[in-house]
Parts: structure tokens; sequence; C-alpha cells
């Protein structure tokens, strides 16, 4: 039995993760921490045993949770943590704050973080995994992400502690991340706002916005996001490959790649977390097999199987 430390959040046993996550599966955590305030995730962090692993989550958006569980215990930040504030073009957002809050609050004071507003998901996922979309990333906005370390320190890494990378970044072992601070272009707010409203009909158009998904599965091969220009090359993009391979549409239990867009990956319903995990290793295979490409997951998979 661990000897966990007294907290004043919330800390859940055995707690089911599957509801926290976009694609509705996965197994339990050993522990769930839900921590009050950034002084309850600081004691918590610096007195938990160093043996004891730990797994900063957000909303889900980007995750499949193996439906085995995970062996660690989990630290979803909430209230507390989602605090927006505009100072000039600076903008100070806590880690659980949504994406999509954050372009908008930055909207209303005629700043220009609008490829936010349509990405899944929170601002600690969108620093950790140098989100991005229409040719730009955190990276080109993100002045610094304050972390608490997993001896309970709270400390700033700069974009070049991070190095970023398409879809990867260099978080120490074991830190929360508990905000982040951009600073973006000016613009007029009305511009903004109209800009994101043409940005979500697209995306609407383009992607299976009513299903349960979990965004893109795989990244670009090329490494790049979409520009949403007219003239974007579309030859190296992951959907195309998938198609190439004649797997859109494609399933595995309750699992399918969408027929509306075939690189993002759909809970039909009744999907494991092993439905999921393997139509993508399916996709992959068919699609090596057909172009030579290796696809690499922009999904994070974690935790353990299923055991028989």
């Amino acid at each position: 039995m661990i000897d966990l430390p007294v907290v004043r959040g919330r800390l859940t046993q055995a707690r089911a993760l599957n509801d926290f996550t976009w694609l509705r599966v996965g197994g339990p955590a050993d522990y769930l921490f839900q921590p009050a305030d950034t002084e309850d995730l600081q004691s918590f962090l610096r007195d938990l045993p160093t043996e004891v692993p730990v797994f900063p989550m957000g909303v889900g958006s980007n995750l499949i949770v193996r439906d085995g569980g995970l062996r660690a215990v989990v630290i979803r930040l909430g209230r507390g943590f989602n605090g927006i504030t505009v100072e000039g073009t600076t903008v100070i957002a806590g880690a659980a704050a949504l994406d999509a809050h954050v372009a908008r609050k930055a909207a209303d004071a005629g700043v220009d973080l609008t490829f936010l507003r349509t990405i899944p998901g929170s601002v600690g996922g969108a620093v950790r995994m140098n989100a991005g979309c229409y040719g730009s990333y955190t990276a080109d906005v993100l002045r610094k992400a304050t972390i608490v370390t997993r001896q309970g320190k709270i400390e700033d890494l700069t974009p070049e502690d991070l190095n970023f990378r398409y879809r990867q970044t260099d978080m120490p072992e074991g830190a929360v991340l508990i905000s982040a601070t951009f600073e973006g272009p000016m613009g007029d707010p009305e511009e903004l706002h109209a800009q994101m409203t043409a940005q979500l009909q697209k995306r609407d158009e383009t992607q299976p916005t009513k299903d349960r998904s979990a965004g893109s599965t795989f990244r670009n091969p090329a490494g790049f996001s979409s520009t949403g220009r007219d003239d974007d090359v579309h030859d190296l993009k992951a959907w195309k490959v998938i198609d190439n391979a004649g797997m859109r549409g494609a399933t595995r239990g309750g699992a399918q790649m969408s027929p509306k867009h075939s690189n993002f990956m759909i809970n039909t319903g009744d999907a494991t977390a092993a439905d999921l995990e393997g139509l993508g290793e399916d996709v992959r295979k068919k699609v090596y097999e057909t172009s030579g490409i290796t696809l690499e997951w922009e999904i994070m998979r974690v935790g353990e199987p299923l055991k028989e």
C-alpha cells in the first residue's frame, strides 16, 4: 500500500478514466489527484514517494488510455488552474484553460491567438504537444511555461528549455505544467472573431466534429500542419496517404477511420481502447505496405492492455 500525502483537493483510488477522454475509453488509474490549488499540488508532489510515477492529464482530447488502466497517479487540474488574463499583447493562461477560450478572450482584447480556436484541448496539452494549425504553432507565441517540478518547486521554462519540435517538447520528467504566457500580434477584435468563425465553419465542414474522436490520429509525414491556404500541398498529408491505402472508413470493433476525414479515428459507440489502437496499427501497416511511409501516432497512448 502506498503511503500517499494528505491533500486538500480530491484524491480518488482506482478511478476509471474513460469519462475523462474524448474517445470515452480507458481503464482505471491507480489514483486520480485533483489539486485544490498550486500549493496543494506542490506539497503533494514533494511528499509523494519518488518511485510512484505521475501522469499529468488535461481534458483527454488527444489521448487513448488502454483498457487495463494506468499504474500511476494521474494529476488533473481543474478550477483554480483555468484563469485567463490579458495585459497588452501578453496573455497568461492557466494550464486547464481551454484553447478555444484563450483564443476568444485574446481576440476580445485585440490579440491574435486565433489558431488556438479550433484546437481541441487545454493549454497544458497545447504547450506539451506544440499544438498548431493553419501554419501557426504554440512555439510561435509562447514566452514561458510555468511548471511544478516532481520535487514540488515552481519553475519557469523558456521556449529554449522546452526545445519545441513538431508535436513534441522536452518537459521535465514528472513535472506538471500550471500556466503559460503567450504573446501575440495585435489585431482588430471584430476581424479576429470573424476569422475564427470562418475557421470553425471550415473545420465543421471537413472534420467529424460531432463524433467521438481525438483530433488527428497521425502526424503529417512531412512534419507540417495544414496551412488552410488554397495552394496548400496535400501530397504528404496523413489523410492523403491513408486514402491512398484504401483505409478511409476502415473499422475494427467499434472503432472507425472517419469517412468524413480519414485521419480522424472515431468511437462509433462501443469501441474499446484495444479496438482504437488496433485499428490505428492496421492503418500504419497498410500505409507502409502501399507507400513505404511509416505514420507516427499523434494521439498519445498510455497505460496497460487489459489482461486476458
